[in-house]
């Protein structure tokens, strides 16, 4: 593996400052507006305003990286993003963040295509499972690690903003000091939302759910960590504990989908996250039951993504793979900006407990919707099923790091 990641460790370098400078910024902005006293709705607005500009990013960044080139498109979208950092510390108003947020969902979408399409170029098709995987923990430890920044803020309330725009600007440093040449970026299509449905309508409503789920959890989570009445020390310690479990479960869940129906383990997972969600909700205080439950949280929903993933590319050919991804990706987002808004109307209706509430109902929709499937079409063969691979929450670019993507029909 190390072979592998060698010629790729200053892209490593960079997602990991970078989502150690900005994979906080989320807990951040809710906990500050909370704090403010601003209702759940307004908050959850500006949380989708981030899911909005990745979208956006996504579709649009691209345009920018074919004009200037990877690195001169990287240090443009860290540079924008680490302004609007800072921009943060100058005046607190939901509008301004909400605006800011919509900026930095922009750019980081930028810099996920920037590295991801560079990653891609570099792996080898043996190198691209170990590179992945290296990807993945680079860019989930960063965020995980980068959620205790919150208790720097001591007597200075604008210190998290100075010490991320710092971290960001550092992310920098090991891209643009690289000898390694950047690559020409690749077209991409995404398949119609009429296309993915027909080849995999649960993998296309799970992963629509998924965003839903993961959009209202990031937005809203350390809104309801502060309800409950964990402080910023447990609150970051939560968010991280959701994070890393996340990483933790995504390969047994990934073994268990390759060797069982992998419609059936995704209802599997869906149900254990709906569970999960009711036991948060049942816990509803303080203490190390609530990280174990966190953690099983984080590692049951993240794979939701992949898992729906892998099941869409059951029934498509390698060259549809990548168009299929970009389409499950903009699901996946526009799930991710309602989620904040539907979770916050269901805090603003049934309180603190709203959140889980309404997660563990999304959860168990896809369930309802899994099990009629499971009576409309069978499953593919077993020698047709592709292998399951991990994959971040983040562009289409990601999904070039799959093995599998480059396979023949």
């Amino acid at each position: 593996m190390l072979n592998a990641i060698r010629p790729v460790r200053s892209l490593l370098i960079s997602i990991f400052i970078l989502m150690a400078g900005g994979g906080f910024m989320p807990t951040l902005v809710s906990v500050r507006l909370e704090a403010a006293g601003t209702g759940a709705a307004v908050i959850g607005l500006v949380a989708s305003a981030y899911f909005a500009g990745l979208t956006l990013g996504s579709l649009r960044a691209a345009t920018v990286i074919r004009r200037v080139g990877h690195i001169r498109a990287f240090a443009f979208f860290v540079s924008l993003l680490s302004a609007s950092t800072l921009a943060y510390a100058l005046y607190q108003s939901a509008g301004l963040w909400g605006a800011l947020r919509l900026v930095d969902g922009f750019c980081i979408a930028g810099v996920y295509i920037c590295l991801e399409s560079w990653l891609n170029d570099r792996a080898t098709p043996e190198q691209r499972g170990s590179v992945l995987a290296a990807y993945m923990v680079a860019l989930y430890a960063g965020q995980g690690i980068g959620q205790f920044l919150l208790n720097l803020s001591g007597d200075s309330p604008g210190r998290p903003f100075l010490l991320a725009s710092i971290l960001l600007s550092l992310a920098v440093l090991p891209v643009t000091m690289t000898r390694a040449s950047s690559p020409v970026l690749g077209d991409y299509q995404a398949l119609s939302i009429r296309s993915l449905y027909v080849a995999s309508p649960l993998g296309m409503v799970g992963a629509a759910l998924a965003g839903v789920v993961l959009g209202a959890f990031y937005g809203l989570g350390a809104v309801l960590a502060q309800r409950i009445g964990l402080d910023l020390a447990a609150t970051a310690a939560f968010m991280s504990a959701v994070i890393l479990g996340g990483v933790t479960l995504q390969w047994p869940l990934g073994w268990l989908s390759d060797h069982f129906d992998r419609r059936a383990v995704i209802l599997g997972v869906f149900a254990g996250t709906a569970g999960v969600a009711l036991g948060i909700v049942l816990m509803g205080a303080p203490g190390a039951p609530l990280l174990l439950l966190g953690g099983a949280f984080g590692g049951l929903s993240f794979a939701l993504y992949p898992l729906c993933v892998a099941h869409t590319n059951d029934r498509l050919t390698a060259q549809e793979r990548v168009g299929a991804s970009a389409g499950l990706v903009l699901v996946y987002s526009a799930g991710a900006a309602a989620g904040p808004l539907l979770g916050a109307a269901s805090m603003s209706a049934l309180g603190s407990a709203g959140l889980f509430l309404f997660i563990a109902v999304c959860a168990a929709l896809a369930v309802a919707f899994g099990l009629w499937r499971l009576t409309a079409r069978p499953s593919p063969p077993g020698e047709l099923q592709q292998a399951y691979q991990p994959l971040p929450h983040t562009t289409p670019m990601s999904a070039g790091l799959d093995p599998l993507s480059s396979d023949n029909p």
